[in-house]
C-alpha cells in the first residue's frame, strides 16, 4: 500500500521546516513573510505528490471539521431533496460537507443519528425537527453547538428557524377556492402535533368559518402510502357532498391521487385539487393541479446565512434568527370555476 503523503515528508524534501510549509498550504504564506518563490515551490510539490490533508488532524488542531449535519423524515420527497440541493451547492462552494440522513419518522433512529453527528465532531446541525427528538434538541442547544430548524419548529425550544408562513398560504388556498365557487371543501391531513401541520389546518378552517361553510377534516393517522390509501378511500366515500379537496402535504397529495385512480374520482370534473407543495408530476396530471409552492431555494440560502453566521461568531452572544417566508399559489386547472 502507498504511503500516505504527510507535511514532514513535503519539508524534508524541500528541506524547510514543517511550520513554513503548513503555513503555505493553509493559505497563511503571505500573512506569515513566506517568499512568493518558496511559496509556489511547496505549491508545485504538494500537486506533483497528490497531498491530502489529514482530515482528523486538522478538526483536531483547529476544532473544526467543516462538516455539517442535515436530519430530515425522508430526503426523498422533492421538498426536503430540493432544499437539500442548494444547501449543498453552497456549503460545497465554501469548503463544507453535508451529511444527509433520513429518520424515516423513527425517532430511535433519529437520536441514533444525532448521535453519530455528534460523534462525527459536525460544525453544525441543520434539522427539520422529527418528533420525539425535542429533549434531544434541547441539549444540544445548550451545548451551543449551531442548530437551525426549518419547516417545522417547537414553541419551547429556543433557535434559529426558517419556516414558511403556513396559516396564511391555506387561508389563501382556501379562498381561491371559495371565490371559485366551491363551498364543501375538505382538508386532508396528518393526525400529529407538529406545529407547521396544526398551521395549515388552522388557515383553512379560518377560512371556512369566515365564509361560513363547513369544516369537513381528515386527519389520517399516517403509517405509509396503502394504509393512507385506504384511509383517504374510506372518507371520499362517506363524504359525498365534497366539491373540492386540499391536500397537506406532497405525499398527502401523492396518497389522494392514486386513491383518486382506485376510486375513479376524476380531477377538477369531481373533486377540485389543491396541493400544499408543488412538485413536477402535478403539472402532468389531467387536469395539471393547482399547489401551493415553498420557496425551497431562499429557505436553502436563509438556513445557510444563519448557520454560516452562527459558525463566524462561534462563542459569541448572537441572537436567534427566526424568519418566515411567503409561499405562492400557483393555479392550475384542477381549481377552476365550477
Amino acid at each position: 500500500m502507498k504511503k500516505r503523503v504527510s507535511i514532514k515528508d513535503i519539508a524534508k524534501q524541500l528541506n524547510i521546516s514543517i511550520t513554513a510549509v503548513s503555513f503555505v498550504i493553509n493559505g497563511k504564506a503571505r500573512e506569515k513573510n513566506i517568499s512568493e518563490s518558496l511559496t509556489k515551490k511547496v505549491l508545485d510539490l504538494v500537486a506533483e505528490l497528490n497531498y491530502q490533508p489529514n482530515a482528523l488532524a486538522t478538526s483536531l488542531r483547529t476544532g473544526k471539521t467543516k462538516i455539517i449535519g442535515f436530519l430530515v423524515d425522508d430526503i426523498s420527497e422533492p421538498f426536503f431533496s430540493g432544499i437539500a440541493r442548494r444547501i449543498d451547492e453552497i456549503a460545497s462552494g465554501l469548503g463544507y460537507k453535508i451529511l444527509f440522513s433520513s429518520t424515516r419518522n423513527d425517532t430511535e433512529k433519529a437520536i441514533q443519528l444525532l448521535q453519530i453527528f455528534k460523534d462525527r465532531h459536525v460544525d453544525g446541525y441543520i434539522m427539520a425537527l422529527p418528533e420525539g427528538l425535542e429533549e434531544e434538541v434541547k441539549k444540544l442547544i445548550q451545548t451551543d453547538a449551531p442548530v437551525v430548524l426549518f419547516d417545522r419548529y417547537v414553541q419551547d425550544v429556543k433557535t434559529d428557524y426558517v419556516i414558511i408562513d403556513n396559516q396564511n398560504s391555506t387561508f389563501q388556498a382556501t379562498e381561491h377556492l371559495i371565490n371559485n365557487g366551491y363551498k364543501n371543501i375538505g382538508f386532508v391531513t396528518i393526525d400529529t402535533a407538529q406545529l407547521q401541520m396544526v398551521d395549515r389546518l388552522l388557515g383553512y378552517e379560518t377560512a371556512v368559518e369566515k365564509h361560513k361553510l363547513p369544516a369537513i377534516v381528515k386527519k389520517i393517522s399516517y403509517v405509509n402510502s396503502a394504509e393512507s390509501i385506504k384511509e383517504m378511500a374510506k372518507f371520499f366515500k362517506k363524504e359525498k357532498q365534497l366539491d373540492a379537496v386540499i391536500f397537506a402535504a406532497n405525499y398527502i397529495c401523492l396518497d389522494g391521487l392514486r386513491t383518486f385512480r382506485k376510486e375513479g374520482i376524476r380531477i377538477h370534473k369531481d373533486l377540485a385539487v389543491v396541493s400544499f407543495d408543488d412538485f413536477e408530476i402535478l403539472e402532468f396530471c389531467d387536469p395539471p393541479v393547482t399547489a401551493i409552492a415553498q420557496p425551497l431555494e431562499a429557505i436553502a440560502e436563509n438556513i445557510m446565512k444563519i448557520l454560516l453566521n452562527k459558525l463566524k461568531k462561534a462563542g459569541k452572544n448572537v441572537e436567534n434568527a427566526q424568519v418566515s417566508l411567503p409561499t405562492v399559489l400557483n393555479v392550475r386547472a384542477s381549481s377552476a370555476k365550477k
